[in-house]
């Protein structure tokens, strides 16, 4: 098996400051980092949309797991966090329609904030391939 470590950025002057990868792999494992709904300007994509919001999550986690040789049928566990548990139906009708076949692992929970305050969401996902 190839342990090799590759790092997927997503090109956010936020990783080298930070110190961290929009996706790590290694070997057949693939973590992707929680991911905010950063819009193609760079602003917030869906503000005050919960649903169009964790579309625009789970697109950018897709766009890493290709990055790092992989898809959303190879993902397992999903981590998604809301400033608001009580739109989790929301929230989960998006995951729904994009993971309803694969069915990985699923976790809500509710923070109190995220570093932007118009991010209702961040979602988290790690992915096994063959």
């Amino acid at each position: 098996m190839n342990n090799t470590r590759q790092h997927v950025s997503s090109g956010s002057p936020l990783e080298p400051e930070i110190g961290f990868s929009r996706a790590v792999r290694k070997g057949s494992h693939i973590a992707v980092a929680g991911t905010a709904p950063i819009a193609e300007d760079g602003g917030t994509a869906g503000v005050g949309d919960v649903y169009a919001q964790t579309v625009r999550c789970v697109d950018i986690a897709e766009t890493a797991l290709k990055a790092a040789g992989s898809s959303l049928d190879d993902v397992v566990r999903t981590r998604i966090m809301l400033t608001d548990i009580t739109t989790w139906k929301e929230a989960a009708r998006a995951h729904g329609e994009r993971f309803g076949a694969v069915r990985p692992v699923t976790t809500f929970v509710e923070v109190s904030r995220f570093i932007d305050p118009d991010w209702l969401v961040e979602i988290e996902v790690d992915a096994v391939t063959d």
